[in-house]
């Protein structure tokens, strides 16, 4: 019997949804670290797509960028059928993107808030799944969504980004459930605080030192999560290491729930 020791992933490409973003960019780095070709979308930094671009040519791998919003039903459509006519075969989505959402109490939230974030995530996922489903049948792929923590413990006033996930972690374990006879596999990662991406933006305002040092204290292990911890769950889930494991979360949150 021989043992391996380093993660192998099928043929084809790994396509992330949100690939310019903090956590997306390092999900993006660690599969270009494992020779996986990348497909990667971006919404409107088109900057930071090239800037990854070059990075990830620069370890001599390509890199194909995307402008897309999942939100764009008929983009996200016309996306995968371009994939399917140039026959891309994709071994793993991985959803990293997410909305900017502000912090609020349930009763301060204003209707237009809600609605906009619940069609941007959840639709929008709805949209990725629907419109790649066909092509990943036929590529026998895997869907890995990052989502919350807070779907396990409730984190205060962070509605706007936990109900949305909960669509997604849903619509996760019904693919693993229906989808399993075609040789797909759906899971889903529930994070904790990440110091990246949004975490950096509203570091200070909705993320007040003293909310971030209870995150802190209210953690197992005493510390904030890293990109790095996310991709290397992500490598995982997305690896032949994994293909038994399908309809799970991985609690990727320092301890925070226990």
């Amino acid at each position: 019997m021989s043992i391996k020791n380093t993660l192998n992933f099928p043929s084809g490409s790994a396509f992330i949804v949100g690939g310019s973003g903090g956590i997306g960019r390092d999900i993006c780095l660690h599969f270009a670290a494992n020779n996986v070709p990348i497909i990667f979308t971006y919404r409107n930094n088109k900057e930071r797509a090239d800037e990854l671009i070059e990075e990830i040519s620069s370890m001599g791998l390509t890199a194909e960028a995307i402008q897309l919003s999942l939100e764009n039903r008929e983009g996200v459509i016309a996306c995968f059928n371009k994939l399917k006519i140039e026959d891309k075969k994709i071994h793993t989505i991985v959803n990293a993107a997410g909305s900017n959402i502000k912090m609020e109490w349930i009763g301060n939230l204003e209707f237009k808030d809600w609605d906009e974030t619940m069609h941007a995530d959840s639709t929008g996922f709805f949209n990725l799944i629907k419109s790649s489903l066909p092509w990943m049948r036929e590529c026998q792929g895997s869907y890995i969504a990052i989502t919350s923590i807070g779907l396990s413990r409730w984190p205060t006033r962070d509605v706007l980004s936990v109900a949305p996930k909960s669509t997604i972690d849903a619509l996760i374990a019904g693919i693993a459930k229906e989808e399993g006879k075609n040789g797909i596999r759906a899971n889903s990662v529930q994070l904790g605080i990440i110091e990246t991406g949004i975490f950096l933006r509203i570091k200070g305002k909705d993320y007040s030192d003293e909310y971030v040092n209870a995150a802190i204290k209210n953690t197992a292990l005493k510390r904030l999560g890293k990109a790095e911890d996310v991709a290397n769950a992500v490598m995982f889930l997305a690896s032949e290491n994994a293909s038994y494991i399908t309809g799970q979360a991985l609690y990727l949150d320092g301890g925070f729930r226990i």
